[in-house]
This record gives structure tokens, C-alpha cells and sequence, in this order.
């Protein structure tokens, strides 16, 4: 992102948040789905992290939208992000790691 490379910087957004997610769910529930969807990552993740799982989602369903389509275009299409998309996104990204770590705690705590 400070070099410009606001393209390479959506998709690494996307990646760190759909990685986590899966470490988070390998560790929490023993297994993870072979999917790049973030928001199905996160609805499988309402197994153990429930409502407030389900409000985040809602919460933030049009930007999990957009981070999952930083994959998708990198990958089959171009798109243009921007520096303030790219802060979003990495913004984005940073709260679905958080979201994972607080029902890592919590679940770890029980």
C-alpha cells in the first residue's frame, strides 16, 4: 500500500482475513471449508461464535462483499482500488482477525 500497489494490497487484505479465518476455524471446530468466501467462512464460524458472529456479518456484509471481490478480480479480472479502498479494506480485514482472536479467548477461556 505505501508503494501504490493498491491492487496487490486488496488482494493481501482479503487473503490475511480469509487465512486467519480458517486458522480460526481449523482450530476452533477441528476443520475448515475449501471456499475463498469470506462471508461463508464466517457464517461457518457461527457454530461456535454465534450472535456475535451473525451481527458482524451483518454489520459489515457489503464490505465483506467488496474484500471477497479483491480476490476475485485479482484473480480473474481488473479492478481498480484506490488508497482509501485499500484502508478500508485493510481496516476490514484487521476487524475480521480481531473477531477471530476475541472467540479464540473466549472459547479458550471455557
Amino acid at each position: 500500500m505505501q508503494r501504490g500497489l493498491y491492487d496487490v494490497a486488496a488482494f493481501n487484505a482479503e487473503q490475511a482475513a480469509q487465512l486467519y479465518l480458517k486458522a480460526t476455524l481449523l482450530e476452533l471446530v477441528g476443520d475448515f471449508p475449501r471456499t475463498h468466501s469470506i462471508i461463508f467462512l464466517l457464517n461457518e464460524l457461527k457454530r461456535v461464535g454465534g450472535k456475535e458472529v451473525e451481527d458482524f456479518v451483518r454489520e459489515n456484509k457489503r464490505g465483506l462483499h467488496v474484500l471477497e471481490d479483491a480476490y476475485l478480480t485479482s484473480r480473474y479480472f481488473y479492478k481498480l482500488f484506490d488508497k482509501e479502498d485499500v484502508e478500508y479494506l485493510v481496516s476490514l480485514a484487521e476487524k475480521v482477525m480481531d473477531l477471530c482472536e476475541r472467540l479464540r479467548r473466549g472459547l479458550g477461556e471455557g
